[in-house]
């Protein structure tokens, strides 16, 4: 069940009045993790504008089965991101996404485009362009056969493991079991400028703050006033957290999220923009507890939408947005689920910039629990449940079955055990 607040305002206020009776000089604090950020944040402004590389990658060979060399490890979890080239075979990413072209085309998505573009993103640009750009299936074979790759499996593995999913000895997830978390796909057009999205954290937004939500005692060495302890890889009370329930609001724990790449893409095409810092939510946690932000808001946090990061609060971090570098098909990319991240205003390049969304859910009872609806959908067709219900795909019979499914895709959709 999804946290239902009435007076979202007053839950603020108390929230925030709560909060500051721990007596820990938040300004103090602040100063002092600023500092921090503001050398980090330079270090990246430094490599980007010399053209240097700032996002970790690795060709997905040298992974082996050790995984990520101790050096990539501490790269990765300081940026919260990575970028894993070669992720799948171009010919076979190329094949899917020709495949994902006729699937839209035949399930009737031109003929009634506009079922209803969810409000999650407050940012969209208003742009001229009419055609669709994400599309809402989620049950197409290319979709269903990336998700379920062995892979993709084993780099889901590698990154889950990057975690400290131990916490006094108590398992909070396990690493090398995953679940499922159908979402949707991006074929974003030459000339595009209607989906440009601010930068923005998903995941919960105002709720974050709230002490109802569970997310304090994620962000307990942070409101205690010890940053320094603050791990964003720490997945201590992760899965016990509650938001606010609205289209496009992910409902699973995700220790990153991510997409594979069906086309080539790179700065200018309308691509992913990331500010490659794992600490920046946590400074951005802080920066809504200052004096000078009123008791009834949270740095420009609304409920039920992505979570912005806004230059009127939050310019010190936005010098550090970077457009990833050029992307081949079968390339994917991986970030943090509390990193801030953004969609280049227009797509200036010549060829469509296509994606599937697939993500790193890794096996525990919040996710478990959501898999059983999921399921649900997928057997009757219908849009992934954390979306909106547009239901493209009801009565489509081109849409994949349970026999579309490996033995590892059932396991992932909770269809049996593991």
């Amino acid at each position: 069940m999804g946290l239902k607040i009435n007076d979202i305002k007053a839950e603020i206020i108390f929230s925030k009045k709560r909060l500051r009776q721990r007596g820990v000089d938040y300004a103090a604090v602040f100063k002092d993790m600023s500092a921090s950020v503001k050398q980090e944040i330079e270090e990246i402004r430094i490599l980007r504008n010399n053209g240097l590389s700032v996002i970790p990658e690795i060709d997905f060979k040298s992974l082996g089965e050790k995984g990520f060399s101790d050096d990539d490890r501490a790269l990765i979890k300081k940026r919260g991101c990575v970028i894993i080239r070669n992720t799948f075979e171009s010919s076979l990413a190329q094949n899917w996404n020709e495949e994902l072209g006729r699937y839209i085309e035949e399930v009737g998505y031109y003929e009634n485009p506009d079922k209803g573009l969810d409000k999650y993103f407050s940012s969209l640009q208003e742009g001229k362009y009419h055609h669709p750009q994400i599309f809402s299936v989620y049950w197409s074979r290319p979709q269903i056969q990336a998700r379920q790759h062995e892979n993709l499996a084993t780099i889901r593995r590698f990154l889950n493991g990057l975690w400290k999913y131990h916490v006094d000895g108590k398992p909070i997830f396990d690493p090398d079991q995953e679940c499922t978390y159908a979402d949707r796909t991006r074929r974003r057009e030459p000339g595009d400028n209607s989906l440009g999205i601010k930068p923005h954290i998903d995941g919960g937004s105002v709720e974050r703050w709230l002490e109802n939500s569970g997310y304090q005692s994620v962000y307990r060495h942070l409101l205690d006033g010890n940053w320094e302890k603050y791990d964003p890889f720490d997945a201590a009370y992760r899965t016990e957290t509650s938001q606010i329930s609205s289209p496009a609001v992910c409902s699973m724990f995700r220790t990153f999220q991510g997409w594979t790449a069906l086309s080539s893409q790179g700065p200018g095409d309308g691509t992913l923009q990331l500010i490659p810092s794992a600490r920046v939510l946590g400074w951005m946690i802080l920066r809504a507890l200052q004096d000078d932000v009123p008791d009834d808001e949270l740095c420009g946090a609304q409920p039920g939408r992505a979570l912005s990061c806004e230059p009127e609060w939050h310019d010190l971090v936005l010098e550090g947005l970077c457009t990833i570098p050029e992307m081949q098909v079968g390339d994917s990319i991986w970030w943090h689920g509390d990193l801030v991240h953004a969609v280049e205003d227009e797509h200036n390049g010549k060829e469509s910039s296509n994606v599937i969304y697939i993500g790193a859910a890794p096996y525990c009872e919040k996710n478990v629990s959501f898999l059983d609806a999921q399921a649900k959908c997928f057997m009757a067709g219908k849009s992934s449940p954390d979306f909106a219900a547009e239901d493209y795909e009801l009565d489509f019979k081109g849409r994949s079955r349970i026999s579309d499914l490996s033995e590892l895709g059932k396991k992932q959709m909770g269809l049996e055990a593991w």
